[in-house]
């Protein structure tokens, strides 16, 4: 049970005045307050530190509580909780597994009421406490399953969200719809008895095809990636969508926003393989997910290296979704040639169809890591193993 003694205001003001202090020393030195252990004070100088990144909204505010690390790890970060939040809106909605609430704030304020549901207690009492805190009053909290919640429920909802648990009995990771809680394949007719329009999370692991083949009625799949790492999968369903589901993948740099979807497909999609011409360009992660690599490089108006290895170039520099390079040179692969080339040699390394690992080729060449000159091992249109040393723009 959650320890109502945390949300006195002394205790916050010590949790802010030790969030940068060592925790190991403040641990062995023990609570100051009687009714507060040093353990959960800890969960709170954790989450603090956390959320000053992952959530900053969260983290301005004095008054925010926050449970366990693992609880944090499955929470959404606020720059993919506001991404959600820019693709629904309207009157009523609903998040089925509402966890911390990360999700659910952000996407509450695009409704005029919006339902949190959480089958875990502790939770649900630290996100309504939170919500109190940010203000958001149109948020009501329901503790419980959020299928059982929505079985009773009789009104008709403009969305429902929802990011099933992907953890098994056993604590063990799972990543198919039909192994996740709650079962969303299972449920599709239940959730569609209450709405036209709904919103599922996945884990970003899971092939999109797999999870095409689980769902029903998929409009768009979002595939959303943070400083080129794929946090998560967004999958759109409408009630009867029959279509061929529209792909979107978003990137967001430090300071830009890389976006590329599969919208106005040209009928030919086949890209055109050339020799390394002046620029060579690197899909971010989120397009490396997508599979759509023809496309790309239509649109684009760039061509590949190579059917297999998805690096592109140009004469001229395009805009493109992902790294980009000027070219200095392009050697064969030779590693009796390449060994006195790269001796002491400092540079980032990259492969791409290629037979040997980064870590197999600077054991081999002594390459160490880091630098401003990058070093593409791929193989080109006539499956010639080659060098391509760039720098980036």
């Amino acid at each position: 049970m959650l320890n109502k003694a945390i949300f006195d205001l002394k205790v916050s003001k010590f949790i802010r005045e030790h969030q940068k202090k060592d925790l190991p020393t403040l641990i062995l030195k023990g609570s100051p307050f009687k009714a507060i252990s040093i353990q959960e004070l800890a969960i709170q100088i954790k989450g603090l530190n956390v959320a000053e990144k992952k959530f900053p909204e969260f983290y301005q505010n004095p008054n925010i509580l926050y449970p366990p690390k693992l609880n944090l790890e499955q929470t959404s970060s606020e720059i993919t909780a506001k991404y959600k939040a820019s693709l629904i809106k309207g009157n009523t909605g609903i998040d089925l597994t509402g966890g911390l609430g990360i999700d659910t704030y952000f996407i509450s304020k695009n409704f005029q009421e919006f339902m949190y549901c959480e089958i875990n207690t502790d939770l649900a009492e630290i996100a309504e406490h939170n919500f109190k805190a940010l203000k958001a009053d149109n948020i009501s909290v329901n503790t419980g399953d959020g299928l059982i919640f929505l079985s009773k429920f009789k009104g008709g909802l403009d969305w429902i969200y929802a990011d099933p648990a992907r953890r098994d009995d056993r604590g063990g990771k799972v990543f198919k719809f039909e192994d996740c809680d709650p079962n969303i394949p299972q449920n599709l007719e239940l959730l569609f008895n209450h709405t036209n329009t709904m919103m599922i999370k996945s884990s970003p692991i899971l092939d999109i095809s797999a999870g095409l083949s689980e769902l029903k009625f998929v409009k768009e799949v979002h595939i959303v990636a943070v400083r080129n790492e794929v946090k998560e999968l967004l999958w759109i369903l409408e009630k009867d969508f029959e279509d061929t589901p529209e792909i979107k993948a978003i990137n967001f740099e430090k300071d830009s926003v890389q976006k590329f979807s599969s919208e106005s497909e040209p009928e030919h999609q086949i890209a055109e393989l050339a020799e390394p011409e002046t620029y060579l360009y690197e899909p971010n992660a989120a397009i490396m997910k997508s599979g759509l690599f023809d496309l790309l490089a239509v649109k684009t108006k760039t061509k590949k290296l190579h059917q297999h290895s998805h690096l592109y170039t140009s004469k001229a520099l395009v805009g493109f979704p992902g790294r980009k390079f000027q070219i200095a040179s392009i050697k064969e692969y030779k590693p009796s040639g390449l060994k006195k080339h790269f001796k002491s040699k400092k540079a980032n390394i990259t492969t791409r169809n290629f037979p040997e690992s980064v870590e197999d080729i600077r054991k081999k060449f002594k390459i160490k890591d880091g630098g401003s000159d990058y070093i593409f091992f791929t193989s080109n249109m006539r499956d010639e193993k080659i060098v391509i040393y760039c720098k980036k723009v």
